[in-house]
């Protein structure tokens, strides 16, 4: 049996809570072969990002064509992409390389506040990458900053989030998943929206009271696309991905003195308990 392949186009993240490092553990545990082009190289820990060292856009281009070339790529997430200028040659590798299993993370700001995408490069994200995307997982503040649309923040309703969705999907996503971890209105539960253009489903599960949530968006994309590569439907792999994620956020490995990295074996050591 051939065995899946997944490619993540994102930063560096030296505490190995985010980035290319939380989708490569992510993809491993997802028994999914996974590859990297960077874009960034990113000097942070727990408590936050003290440096942020793009790679030109060229050198990111080539990583994505030496992987297409030889290993072949089943399926692939972007996150971290910095400038319009990556954004851009990102859109035209994934446009030559003919690759239709797309998920776009459109990773914005960090959890301390650093801005990690430039201003310009949102507009180059919507025009150039999302009508590429067979999925995008923005979270609350970040569909915000795609739509222009006011969502409620902590308590976003469930209409204004639909509505951020239908806007998302006329870019050109085939599916949108707006992330329910930074939406606070259903009590006691976090609950995500799919919608794939037609019909909206909830995902959703326990919220979790812990600070221990660095890289969360990172790794639920990287699990959509661990199970896009694997071959599942979009609807079928984000509701692993949400499983994967759970697992991840319930079982802290309570590392660093701030916003600590989630347990990227905990889905599968979980799974084998189950057995």
């Amino acid at each position: 049996m051939r065995t899946p392949t997944a490619l993540t186009i994102a930063g560096s993240d030296s505490g190995g809570g985010a980035g290319i490092q939380a989708d490569l553990k992510t993809f491993q545990e997802l028994r999914v072969f996974g590859m990297s082009a960077i874009t960034a190289v990113t000097a942070q820990n727990t408590l936050g990002v003290s440096g942020i060292y793009p790679l030109g856009a060229e050198a990111v281009r080539a990583q994505i064509a030496a992987v297409g070339c030889d290993l072949g790529v089943d399926a692939l997430k972007t996150g971290m992409l910095v400038d319009a200028e990556i954004v851009a040659a990102v859109a035209e590798e994934i446009r030559r390389q003919g690759w239709t299993r797309v998920v776009v993370d459109p990773v914005m700001i960090a959890k301390g506040g650093t801005l990690l995408l430039q201003k310009r490069a949102v507009e180059a994200m919507k025009a150039q990458l999302l009508p590429l995307a067979l999925a995008v997982t923005p979270n609350v503040p970040e569909a915000e900053a795609l739509t222009g649309l006011s969502l409620g923040g902590k308590a976003a309703g469930r209409e204004a989030k639909k509505e951020a969705a239908r806007a998302l999907a006329a870019m050109g996503a085939r599916h949108v998943v707006i992330k329910g971890g930074h939406d606070e209105s259903v009590a006691g539960r976090c609950v995500d929206l799919l919608y794939d253009g037609r019909d909206f489903f909830e995902l959703e599960g326990e919220r979790v009271p812990t600070r221990h949530t660095h890289g969360t968006g990172c790794t639920f994309a990287a699990a959509l696309t661990a199970e896009l590569a694997k071959g599942s439907d979009a609807l079928r792999a984000a509701q692993e991905a949400k499983a994967f994620i759970q697992a991840a956020v319930g079982c802290p490995l309570e590392l660093g003195q701030g916003h600590g990295p989630t347990n990227h074996w905990a889905y599968g050591d979980l799974r084998r308990a189950v057995r």
